[in-house]
């Protein structure tokens, strides 16, 4: 499907994404801070009420005797709605506990696919519910509960609100736990006077794991990147902090002023990688020179986004460590989550924005319209200065794949990048045109790892579709001349113009039909291939032999087609050169090479 311009809609629905994110960072701090259940209960479903904007938000948990109750709400919502419980194991929520995933509904009362409770749907009914979300709350592998969000009209949820809720609803059910723990000790404080003074140990304990939290925050709000948010967590804990990318490869790693780790972490992480992912909880493993390195995945929804590793030297005479660390590690996972969604969310929208900026440069040119000029301006690229079209192929690797990584050229460049008639393209300023495609060639090279052909050709009166048909034939001329890894201007190709050249497809035509016109016409009369024939000859340097047994064929017949073939052109084959019939035969097996559309 054919990409629109990015409208104002479209504008105003990544802002608000942007907002959304921050919002949801902003009630991290306020959780962070609340002591009794009830208000943290009654401030998460308030954050999440305003983040999702249905008409009412409600937040259930699994009492003592199994059923799923609401303990707080937000919105139009009756009482008697509210007071009712539930059987944990059936409804929507009995679905979203036993899969501790989120799920949704467009008319609840018609769904087949959840075990409906008759009672409940009586309330279902009066209340007028339809559409209704639900996501888990989950501390330490356990569903505890579930935060709703419902409608009263039918209507679908989009996978972005369900993975923002459930985002939201990970970094709740922290701060969810963090008020249950506050309780336990306050009652343990009045129960157990005698064990004061540890009480008071695990309490400030707490707090600088909260204050950490607030600091990560923090640094979120200000608008920082995963690199800040690793050298915060090294500064605090001590040691290296590693953010690892889906792959495994290192994203960002930093080191504490004061006592760094020496030691990166290595292939050993491979089993406590997979474990934190299954597990939801952090998984330590002992490195080389007894460096302990603790994991925690980092994921939003059923997304894998990495995970951070804590890597730091053994201490003299401990065994496991600091539990409260660990839960901070795992704390500071939800946080990198989010700033991974938004980051993407942003380059996604960017590089959208830089490819149907790119084609409406190639299909409404020559020249350059007003909102073009504007859209080009608002990127910080003037489109003046984009005067060289780059056409990328590799034929291990999609456009898409190819494309990822111009995207990244691009923006070091203040250049464009994107998908035009199926070839990866970018149109860059080219100070020295050569330099300058060698130079993309070089760093796709590296990125790659694996071959790649780029061809450039210098843009004539803001003509970019013109100057990308000549890169993108020119391209399929080198490949078909045997070339798989290089980077060229067309300018070097200039001898093969008459092939990749469309404006000049009349010489071509006229220098094939004066070489050829003869053979091509009794080929397609007699439905024989003399054509081919005799560049099978040419191919193998005028070897009779050789020629017939790549052609699977007699000498003596080989020698009739030859004999043909120089009756119908007027030639004898065995003592002529036949230069210029060599030549149309190459120009013409690269014309049906290279004749795809672009």
């Amino acid at each position: 499907m054919v990409s629109e311009p990015m409208g104002d809609a479209e504008s105003f629905s990544l802002v608000r994404r942007q907002r959304e994110l921050a919002s949801l960072y902003a009630t991290a701090k306020s959780l962070t801070a609340l002591g009794e259940l009830d208000d943290v209960l009654r401030s998460i479903v308030h954050h999440a009420h305003d983040l999702i904007s249905t008409d009412f938000t409600y937040l259930s948990l699994v009492g003592a005797d199994g059923r799923l109750s609401a303990r707080a709400s937000e919105g139009t919502v009756s009482a008697s709605f509210l007071a009712a419980g539930i059987p944990a194991g059936v409804g929507l929520g009995g679905k979203v506990l036993d899969s501790q995933s989120p799920h949704w509904v467009r008319d609840y009362a018609a769904a087949t696919l959840i075990e409906h409770d008759a009672d409940f749907d009586r309330l279902v009914a009066d209340e007028g519910l339809v559409a209704l979300l639900g996501v888990p709350l989950v501390i330490r592998g356990e569903a505890v509960g579930a935060l709703f969000a419902g409608d009263r009209r039918e209507r679908s949820f989009q996978a972005d609100e369900a993975a923002l809720l459930s985002a939201f609803a990970d970094h709740a059910a922290v701060a969810l736990d963090n008020a249950r723990l506050y309780e336990a000790s306050r009652t343990a404080l009045r129960e157990l006077r005698t064990a004061y003074g540890r009480i008071e140990e695990h309490v400030a304990v707490m707090r600088r794991a909260q204050e950490i939290h607030e600091a990560l925050t923090g640094v979120v709000l200000a608008g920082g990147a995963p690199g800040d948010v690793a050298q915060l967590l090294a500064d605090r804990l001590g040691g290296s902090v590693t953010l690892l990318g889906p792959s495994g490869t290192t994203v960002v790693r930093r080191d504490a002023a004061s006592d760094p780790c020496r030691t990166p972490p290595g292939t050993e992480l491979a089993d406590a990688v997979e474990d934190a992912r299954r597990s939801g909880r952090c998984a330590t493993s002992a490195g080389a020179g007894g460096t302990l390195h603790s994991v925690a995945s980092v994921q939003a929804g059923d997304q894998r986004l990495g995970a951070l590793v804590w890597s730091r030297e053994a201490p003299a005479g401990r065994g496991d460590p600091d539990d409260t660390d660990l839960r901070t590690l795992e704390r500071a996972t939800h946080i990198l989550g989010l700033l991974t969604l938004k980051e993407r969310a942003v380059a996604e929208a960017g590089e959208r924005l830089s490819g149907e900026l790119l084609t409406e440069l190639m299909v409404g040119g020559p020249g350059i319209g007003p909102a073009q000029r504007a859209r080009a301006r608002a990127r910080g690229i003037d489109p003046e200065r984009l005067d060289l079209v780059l056409v990328a192929d590799c034929p291990s690797m999609s456009p898409a794949e190819l494309l990822r990584h111009l995207h990244e050229i691009a923006r070091d460049g203040s250049a464009l990048a994107g998908e035009h008639l199926g070839r990866a393209t970018l149109i860059l300023h080219g100070a020295e045109d050569e330099r300058t495609v060698e130079e993309v060639h070089r760093r796709l090279r590296r990125a790659l790892g694996a071959p790649v052909i780029v061809v450039g050709e210098r843009v004539a009166r803001h003509d970019w579709s013109r100057a990308f048909s000549l890169a993108a034939r020119c391209a399929a001329v080198v490949r078909a001349l045997g070339h798989t890894d290089l980077g060229a201007t067309t300018g070097r190709y200039a001898l093969y113009a008459l092939v990749f050249d469309t404006e000049r497809a009349h010489e071509l035509d006229r220098f094939v039909s004066d070489s050829l016109g003869p053979l091509l016409d009794y080929d397609r009369r007699r439905g024989t291939d003399l054509v081919g024939t005799l560049g099978a000859y040419y191919d193998h340097h005028a070897n009779v032999a050789a020629t017939a047994r790549a052609l699977y064929v007699h000498v003596n017949t080989l020698v009739k087609r030859l004999d043909r073939a120089g009756g119908v052109l007027g030639l004898d084959w065995r003592h002529e050169d036949g230069l210029e019939l060599r030549l149309g035969l190459r120009l013409h097996r690269l014309r049906a090479l290279t004749d795809t559309p672009v």
